[in-house]
């Protein structure tokens, strides 16, 4: 008897967006049907996570070249419910950059297009989400950008934006067993700044609601080291980046991985800065993405980061959303003040 079809649903972009705040009605799931088959080579998973992540917001502006109306995609985990791919058993656990579809079916053409980590052994069932956040996406990015672009040293000091979230908290957690001295980070709300420091090992908080501008900031920056900082892990853009630079010490270094505030502009604005004053100080910037930690062409993430997490070094920190239809709720509450979520935001499907 045939295998009954599979029933998927999928996220959808309807339009552009090139500038303000997405909202819900800017997406719609989409229901299809998957034969429920699988070829030589080729193996059948199911999307049990979907990840929710700031960086989408520049692929729903028409500057990118796409289509406005698109399925959207980003970093998924699950499960291979059947395989006939012998590097791929059924019961593996992965993650993966796929289209937010909650079945699909993957051919080699697809491996050699997309990236796929194998987290068999690293999760079960309860844990999976790790391999959108700590073991994924945001994890690579605050390890590499952390160990291998900032290179830390012990009795230095370290100032984190948007600390609370899904990269930051990570950073602060690694920077502190790195040996680094005073770990800063900024967030939304007293909430927030209270967690960061007695959860995930921050030396001092800054809620960047009470602060106006990049001179505030600072001023802000320098009552906890009035030295000012060796390292700027930048999650945020704008008047954070302006108040980290002025107060980037002799050869301090700055890691770009992103520049939340400035997403919902059509045409962000730009920071300031004065080169010449970068050469007799060594001041290093630098920006960068995951894919080289995640995919292990560089170091050794995913063994590290698991260790860390069963050493207790790491704590792993999720808010969780529930039914694939939530997606666009959960995407759009990235870019409001009033978000109460911490740590990585996971729709679970």
């Amino acid at each position: 008897m045939a295998s009954k079809d599979l029933t998927v649903k999928t996220v959808w972009a309807k339009h552009f967006v090139d500038s303000g705040n997405p909202t819900a009605d800017d997406f719609e799931i989409v229901e299809t049907e998957l034969k429920n088959e699988v070829g030589e080579g080729n193996f059948l998973i199911q999307i049990q996570v979907m990840s929710v992540d700031p960086y989408l917001r520049g692929t729903l502006k028409s500057k990118n070249g796409s289509e406005g109306r698109k399925v959207m995609t980003g970093f998924v985990a699950g499960k291979v419910l059947q395989s006939k791919n012998s590097d791929w058993k059924q019961g593996d656990f992965f993650g993966a950059a796929l289209p937010f579809s909650t079945f699909q079916l993957i051919t080699p053409m697809h491996l050699e297009k997309t990236s796929f980590w194998k987290l068999t052994g690293m999760v079960d069932e309860t844990t999976l989400s790790r391999g959108i956040g700590a073991l994924g996406m945001p994890g690579s990015t605050a390890y590499g950008g952390f160990i291998d672009i900032l290179k830390p040293n012990e009795g230095e000091t370290l100032f984190v934006s948007a600390a609370s979230g899904a990269v930051g908290n990570l950073v602060g957690q690694l920077a502190k067993f790195f040996g680094v001295k005073t770990v800063i980070g900024s967030c939304g709300g007293p909430e927030k700044c209270k967690l960061i420091k007695e959860k995930f090992g921050y030396d001092a908080a800054i809620d960047y609601k009470t602060v106006k501008s990049a001179k505030e900031l600072e001023a802000k920056l320098r009552e906890v080291d009035g030295e000012g900082i060796d390292m700027y892990f930048e999650n945020v853009g704008g008047m954070h980046f302006d108040a980290a630079f002025s107060c980037l010490k002799t050869k301090g270094r700055i890691a770009i991985c992103g520049t939340i505030s400035n997403y919902n502009d059509a045409q962000a604005p730009k920071n300031e800065i004065d080169i010449s004053s970068m050469i007799y100080t060594a001041q290093r910037i630098e920006g960068f993405v995951c894919m080289p930690w995640l995919t292990g062409a560089k170091g050794n993430f995913l063994k590290d980061m698991s260790g860390w997490i069963n050493e207790g070094k790491v704590k792993v920190e999720e808010t969780f959303v529930d039914g694939v239809e939530q997606w666009p709720n959960a995407f759009c509450s990235l870019f409001t003040s009033g978000s109460s979520h911490t740590g990585k935001l996971v729709v679970r499907v």
